[in-house]
């Protein structure tokens, strides 16, 4: 399918869901919530989910329920909510795997500049969104869009993720958005992964979830195409990223908030 997300609209997309596929009762139960929110305030939303999560600090943490079982959550969601639906991969077999069941392939930061996967996932013919690595300049992700633009395929969307400082920490330069935006795609801010606090010596990454609405704010006034939100119902009992994640029940109040600055600008 061809995205939305290329046209004019007044109000930014969400792509928001949990960070990793648990099972069919909880996708469901979150892409419900959030697409009824979205319906109201007027933005397109796309369901997020990891069928798989390949980059684990430690070798025990939670991966997924299967990919074959998640990928096809995914799939349902998308047709029961007549909404798109989104992944990430991690090698470039994956892009047609995914692609199978997913109208967007996303290129995690770690692996933006992974010349074969993007070329992979271009060649899918999906709507493309690269994350900006941690150790990336804004300037140097036009080579990202260039090589997946260079397959034929021209939707590709980028991702501000924040930007590694020091061991522990991550920062948003706001500068970047505009950057980003001039290579002529639509630029979206992470505003919980951007909040990560990685490398703990517990192997579990930490985070500052009480900031979200801080990041998100400021991405909104300065004019991002959309938001990127990972939410649960507890995220203290999230099985991946809990520590950053938005308390479902947060996500309307706070949606509402980012459309009435989003109204003032314009």
């Amino acid at each position: 399918m061809t995205a939305p997300f290329f046209q004019s609209h007044p109000n930014f997309f969400l792509i928001a869901g949990p960070c990793a596929i648990e099972g069919e009762d909880m996708a469901f139960e979150i892409a419900e919530k959030i697409n009824e929110i979205c319906n109201r305030l007027n933005i397109r939303y796309v369901f997020k989910g990891s069928y798989r999560k390949a980059n684990r600090s430690r070798r025990d943490s939670f991966t997924g329920i299967g990919d074959e079982k998640a990928l096809d959550i995914l799939k349902r969601v998308g047709e029961k909510y007549q909404i798109p639906v989104t992944t990430d991969i991690h090698t470039d077999a994956e892009a047609a795997l995914a692609a199978a069941y997913v109208d967007i392939l996303q290129i995690p930061a770690f692996l933006c500049r992974q010349t074969s996967l993007l070329v992979a996932a271009a060649q899918t013919g999906k709507v493309i969104n690269i994350k900006k690595g941690q150790f990336v300049s804004p300037e140097a992700m036009q080579f990202a869009a260039d090589k997946v633009r260079e397959e034929g395929n021209e939707q590709v969307m980028l991702t501000e993720r924040g930007t590694t400082f020091g061991y522990q920490d991550l920062i948003v330069d706001f500068r970047g958005i505009p950057v980003m935006q001039s290579f002529q795609a639509p630029v979206i801010l992470d505003c919980t992964h951007s909040l990560q606090q990685p490398n703990q010596s517990s192997g579990v990454t930490g985070g500052r979830p009480a900031l979200i609405e801080t990041i998100a704010r400021a991405g909104v006034a300065v004019g991002v195409d959309g938001l990127f939100i990972e939410t649960h119902p507890e995220p203290s009992k999230a099985k991946s990223d809990g520590a950053n994640m938005l308390p479902l029940d947060r996500l309307e109040g706070l949606l509402v908030k980012l459309v009435g600055i989003r109204a003032s600008i314009l």
